[in-house]
């Protein structure tokens, strides 16, 4: 009789025990973050753009101007690095930097005309994406997943 240890219960699935719905759920959620990833690295190369950016200006198109901390703190990062990404972009043309006028010392972050551009291009990718990839989904079922 084999040994089944750990490594071989996750590997093959025939020998994997049911999971439960939560870990169902979790493993879901691990795989659509993966395909968004690997989504917005495609996109991002399309556009020419590092994947970094990407999430940056998708983040301002939702949320309009915002300060630098907030842009840390929304995107999880170091402040330290989202001031480069806001660096990069702003050399780009794509955001722009401008002082508070409640705070002087505050820097509010901006899209500009041609990130505002490049923003919806890359919209027309993901729902050039998503018309793939739910091309045999019913609206229904769209709205019921969501």
């Amino acid at each position: 009789m084999p040994v089944i240890t750990p490594a071989a219960t996750t590997a093959d699935p025939e020998l994997a025990p049911d999971p439960s719905p939560a870990a169902g759920l979790i493993r879901a959620l691990d795989e659509l973050a993966r395909a968004q990833r690997e989504s917005a690295v495609r996109i991002a190369r399309d556009l020419d753009i590092p994947r970094s950016s990407f999430g940056l200006l998708r983040m301002l198109q939702r949320c309009g101007p915002v300060q630098l901390g907030d842009i840390a703190a929304k995107l999880r990062v170091d402040l330290s690095v989202a001031s480069r990404q806001v660096s990069h972009l702003v050399d780009e043309g794509l955001v722009r930097r401008t002082v508070d006028d409640d705070d002087r010392r505050a820097r509010t972050v901006e899209l500009t005309d041609a990130g505002r551009g490049l923003v919806l291009r890359a919209y027309e990718h993901i729902d050039a994406l998503a018309a793939t990839t739910f091309a045999e989904w019913r609206d229904e079922e769209i709205v019921e997943a969501t």
